[in-house]
C-alpha cells in the first residue's frame, strides 16, 4: 500500500467493526488538536510535580465513564490524571480508526506539557494498544500498566471483522497488524517498570495475552497480578481492594 491509501485496519470492515464510538461526554474537557481531529480529553492536576497517569479506555467505553470518580481515586494515590478520548468518542471529532489514532496519545501528552519521565501510561483492553504505542514512541516513560490488555491485536480484529464484501483476507489483517501493532517488538524495547492486571476468567481477552505481554517486556521490574474473581468488564469491581493496592504499590515503586 502507498502512503496515500487507507490502511486496511482503518477500513469500515475492520475498524468499523471493532471500535464502538460512545456519545457520553465530559464537562469541561481538555481539548487537544491532532492530525485530522480534536480530542475531548479530561485532565486533573493535584500537583504539577507529581507523576501523571495517562489513561486509555476500552473500545465500548468513554472518558465520561471514568471521570470524575477515577480521577479522584488516582489523586488519592498521589497521581495527576489525563484521560485520552478517542476520535469520534464523546465530544471528539474525526473518525475512530485503529491505525490513524496511534499517535494521538503522544500528541495529548505533548499538548499537556508533561515530560515523558513523569508519565505512567495505563491501557485497559484496547487501550493497551495505545499505551504500548506511547511507551514505544517515548521509552523514557516512567511506568506502564496494562489492564485486561491485548498481546496479538489481530486475534481480536479478526473475531469482529467482516471481510466478506472486501478483497481483504485474514492474512492481510494479520500482516497489517504486525506492522502497526507488533507488541512483542514494542515491549522488547521497554525497560521501565511494568504492571499487568488480568483476571483468570477474562471472557473476552484470555489471560494468555497477559502472559505473552509479560514475557515480551524487557523490563526487569515487571509484575503480573492474576485475579481469581471477576471477568473482562468486572476486574476492578470484583477486586477493588487488591486492584488499587497493586496500583499503589506500583506507584510507590515508580
Amino acid at each position: 500500500m502507498t502512503g496515500t491509501q487507507q490502511n486496511i485496519l482503518d477500513s469500515q470492515s475492520v475498524s468499523g467493526r471493532y471500535l464502538f464510538p460512545q456519545s457520553r461526554r465530559v464537562i469541561h474537557p481538555f481539548m487537544v488538536k491532532v492530525d485530522g481531529a480534536e480530542l475531548a480529553c479530561y485532565r486533573q492536576i493535584i500537583d504539577p510535580a507529581r507523576f501523571t497517569l495517562v489513561h486509555f479506555h476500552g473500545n465500548g467505553e468513554a472518558v465520561a465513564d471514568y471521570v470524575p470518580w477515577m480521577a479522584y481515586e488516582l489523586s488519592s494515590l498521589g497521581l495527576n490524571s489525563l484521560f485520552v478520548e478517542y476520535r469520534q468518542y464523546g465530544d471528539s471529532t474525526g473518525k475512530a480508526q485503529l491505525v490513524a489514532m496511534l499517535g494521538d496519545g503522544e500528541a495529548v501528552v505533548s499538548a499537556a506539557g508533561i515530560a515523558p519521565e513523569r508519565v505512567i501510561a495505563f491501557g485497559r483492553s484496547i487501550g493497551s494498544l495505545y499505551a504500548i504505542e506511547l511507551v514505544s514512541r517515548q521509552p523514557s516513560i516512567a511506568g506502564l500498566i496494562l489492564e485486561s490488555g491485548i498481546a496479538e491485536p489481530s486475534e481480536r480484529f479478526l473475531k469482529y471483522a467482516d471481510l466478506s464484501s472486501t478483497s481483504i483476507t485474514a492474512n492481510d489483517v494479520v500482516a497489517a497488524a504486525r506492522r502497526s501493532f507488533n507488541h512483542q517488538s514494542k515491549l522488547s524495547n521497554y525497560k521501565n517498570p511494568l504492571l499487568i492486571l488480568h483476571t483468570e476468567h477474562d471472557n473476552l481477552v484470555d489471560i494468555s495475552h497477559a502472559e505473552r505481554n509479560y514475557q515480551w517486556s524487557a523490563s526487569q521490574q515487571k509484575k503480573l497480578v492474576r485475579f481469581s474473581d471477576g471477568d473482562h468488564n468486572s476486574i476492578m469491581e470484583w477486586n477493588q481492594r487488591e486492584y488499587f493496592k497493586a496500583l499503589q504499590d506500583f506507584v510507590n515503586h515508580v
